[in-house]
């Protein structure tokens, strides 16, 4: 069983996925946050869990340097709350601070333009917020 790992944002949702021993995370689509609880979307994303075999979901938590958590986080936990009324999938939410800093400087060393690194800057960020998941003592 694989697990999902899920960088939202008002725009744009990147996905990440793990190897089926789930060790690795590598990205794997960018989606548009737009109407994505629209039943076309929707449906496409659950297809995507049962291709998959999908075990669980890791979200990126956009936590406060402090540790607080602000806007971004409570926008985020509304997602969620959604996203848990559409699938059985169990989800988990996970501290994403600087993960997209991560994935820009990922990006820059890959020597990518800007205008490519916009379009998957944020399926790196969920593979980055997947493998500090994968990583992570449980």
């Amino acid at each position: 069983m694989r697990i999902l790992g899920v960088d939202y944002g008002e725009k744009r949702i990147g996905l990440a996925i793990s190897d089926p021993l789930a060790i690795i995370a590598q990205g794997l689509k960018v989606v548009s946050a737009e109407d994505f609880f629209k039943d076309e979307k929707i449906e496409e994303f659950k297809s995507l869990i049962k291709e998959f075999k999908i075990s669980k979901i890791v979200v990126g938590f956009p936590i406060n340097m402090d540790g607080g958590t602000g806007k971004k986080a409570k926008e985020t936990m509304v997602f969620v709350e959604q996203l848990k009324k559409c699938i059985s999938v169990p989800l988990v939410l996970w501290d994403e601070r600087l993960s997209t800093v991560a994935a820009e400087n990922v990006l820059i060393n890959a020597d990518l333009s800007r205008k490519r690194r916009k379009k998957v800057i944020d399926k790196v960020a969920a593979a980055v917020i997947l493998q500090g998941y994968l990583d992570s003592p449980k």
